[in-house]
């Protein structure tokens, strides 16, 4: 019997999910991977500080999609046929267990990421699934059933079926062989990235984490509260991350120039907090104000505050002017900065945008448009808050994919 082949563009998570499953679920099928660089899985063994985060310990498909500032209605419908227990599930019948941290996000039980990436090539290898490294896709045609593949050598490939999951990119010019297919590319701009704040005295402190703080974008409707890291740049940590992705487009608009708002203290606002330290005042009048922080927030934390509210150190709680506590509650619950420009977060490096969902079937990932193309993870315009739920997509598009192209 001829082999029909299946030609996965892009060594990422959804190229090899796709890839894998496919040459599991048909023996008939030859399966190449053709990655453009000289490396697989480079996402899979950077993500989640080189642990892998593989999915989220969400059950419910109506919080996942949530998740998701973009394509979240396609994932709904595509999440009914593998979803975050499933994923479970195939990594575990593989050998591989997840646990699950406090936050929900899913790590292998090894805290290392060569697990997940030793899971896969090992797939790889056992259904015969070829990777040829440093071939670079310049053109897709289709001449009556078969696609011709150009590669940046001039090498030309034929194959029946293609699934392509070469991620994100961030122009859309590098979509250009996407398009002559005949498919719509949404502008790509970057998403999951911090916020750079330059000559702010904030930045002294960095290494700083508080737990809950509450991020408003000033003039917008964007707001976020979690965890916030303060960086030699500017700030990070979760709820900065999942502002960036929410806002991906916003400040793009705006050439990533706005001010934000900060709730240091989100159990409070300006009245609730100001009720709380005239209570302090007295509770705790005789104590030096650099001594008792009462809101056990970093201690180089509350001195910076201090300084950023012209409060004298060495004062007594009782003694705290009216005009520096005003100042104090304004810089504790409602402190603005300026944002100008941003970071990439380089271990979640995420893309918004690519390939239009209503050209693709949710049900198989297959094109609407060209017959037997298939897509699979980031290059579709699909994107969510943080690795997990990106991972989550790619397994999701892959699998999906994989068993339609098996079953042809």
């Amino acid at each position: 019997m001829n082999k029909k082949r299946l030609i996965v563009i892009g060594g990422g998570a959804a190229g090899f999910f796709c890839a894998v499953n496919a040459a599991r679920l048909n023996k008939n099928l030859e399966v190449i991977i053709l990655e453009k660089s000289n490396k697989i899985l480079s996402k899979v063994r950077v993500s989640g500080g080189g642990r892998c985060n593989v999915t989220h310990a969400c059950y419910s498909i109506t919080e996942m999609i949530k998740k998701y500032p973009r394509g979240g209605s396609f994932l709904k419908k595509a999440f009914h046929h593998f979803f975050t227990t499933d994923t479970i599930e195939w990594f575990k019948e593989r050998g591989v267990l997840l646990k699950t941290e406090p936050d929900g996000r899913m790590f292998p039980v090894t805290n290392t990421s060569e697990t997940i990436i030793s899971c896969l090539v090992s797939e790889a290898d056992k259904y015969a699934v070829q990777i040829i490294m440093n071939s670079d896709v310049q053109e897709i045609k289709k001449e009556k059933h078969l696609f011709n593949i150009l590669l940046n050598n001039n090498k030309i490939l034929q194959a029946d079926f293609i699934c392509v999951a070469c991620g994100g990119f961030p122009k859309s010019s590098q979509f250009n062989w996407l398009q002559q297919t005949g498919h719509t590319i949404e502008e790509p701009v970057p998403s999951l990235f911090t916020f750079n704040i330059p000559q702010n005295a904030i930045t002294g402190l960095m290494g700083i984490t508080v737990e809950q703080v509450q991020v408003k974008i000033i003039s917008t409707k964007l707001a976020e509260q979690g965890s916030l890291l303060i960086t030699h740049w500017g700030l990070s940590g979760p709820a900065i991350l999942k502002l960036s992705a929410w806002g991906a487009r916003y400040f793009h608009s705006v050439n990533y120039d706005y001010k934000i708002q900060i709730n240091w203290l989100p159990a409070y606002n300006e009245q609730t907090l100001k009720d709380h330290l005239q209570k302090l005042r007295f509770d705790i009048a005789s104590q030096k104000i650099i001594n008792r922080n009462p809101f056990y927030l970093p201690q180089r934390l509350w001195e910076y505050f201090l300084t950023e509210s012209e409060i004298n150190m060495s004062i007594r709680w009782a003694d705290l002017p009216a005009k520096e506590q005003n100042k104090l509650i304004k810089n504790l619950c409602a402190q603005v900065f300026e944002v100008k420009g941003k970071t990439t977060f380089k271990e979640e490096f995420v893309t918004a945008g690519g390939i239009e969902l209503n050209e693709i079937d949710f049900n198989t990932m297959q094109s609407n448009i060209l017959p037997n193309l298939f897509f699979a993870g980031e290059v579709i315009n699909v994107d969510g808050v943080t690795g997990g739920f990106n991972f989550q997509n790619a397994w999701t598009t892959g699998w999906i994919a994989a068993k339609a192209i098996a079953a042809l």
